[in-house]
């Protein structure tokens, strides 16, 4: 099975354990980096993508699909943060937590960024189903692992659901 990530045209199909190194990087990085609302809501949407809780071959999502803010400014900051936390997760930040190194994780990346950069986010207001509202934003860290996690809805971070 495969999970897709895609926006404005593109696509990102991504085996399972591609989509763990993709969204594993990039959940270390939007840790590290949410600091305002619409961040920890695009956080949440990460989290959403852990195959050991959500199943594997079950996760993705579309960029339509996110809610980018109600004005050009908010979907101009909103699109900024993604693509910073792309390019700090390609830098190789925090990738030694992950026991692993992911292979082709970069060229996963590279393929993202263009896909955000490529991609106009639309100004309509929804309804995006599949995007965290305000009351589901990732508010919760991991204490043992310093990443945001899915609590209340689960105990614990993505590196705490990898099978050892």
């Amino acid at each position: 099975m495969a999970n897709l990530f895609s926006g404005g045209g593109r696509e990102l199909d991504l085996s399972n354990g591609g989509t763990e190194a993709f969204v594993g990087v990039l959940t270390l990085a939007v840790s590290d980096l949410a600091s305002q609302a619409w961040d920890l809501r695009f956080a949440a949407l990460l989290i959403l993508q852990d195959q050991n809780v959500m199943g594997r071959g079950a996760v993705g999502f579309h960029l339509e699909e996110v809610d980018w803010g109600a004005s050009e400014s908010e979907r101009a900051q909103s699109k900024d943060f993604v693509l910073r936390a792309t390019a700090l997760a390609a830098s190789g930040h925090r990738w030694s937590e992950l026991g692993y190194h992911p292979p082709r994780v970069h060229d996963y990346l590279e393929q993202f960024r263009i896909m955000v950069e490529n991609f106009t986010p639309p100004a309509s207001s929804g309804p995006f189903h599949h995007f965290p509202g305000p009351e589901g934003a990732a508010t919760a860290s991991c204490r043992r692992h310093r990443v945001l996690s899915g609590f209340p809805y689960w105990e614990g971070c993505f590196l705490c659901h990898q099978p050892r």
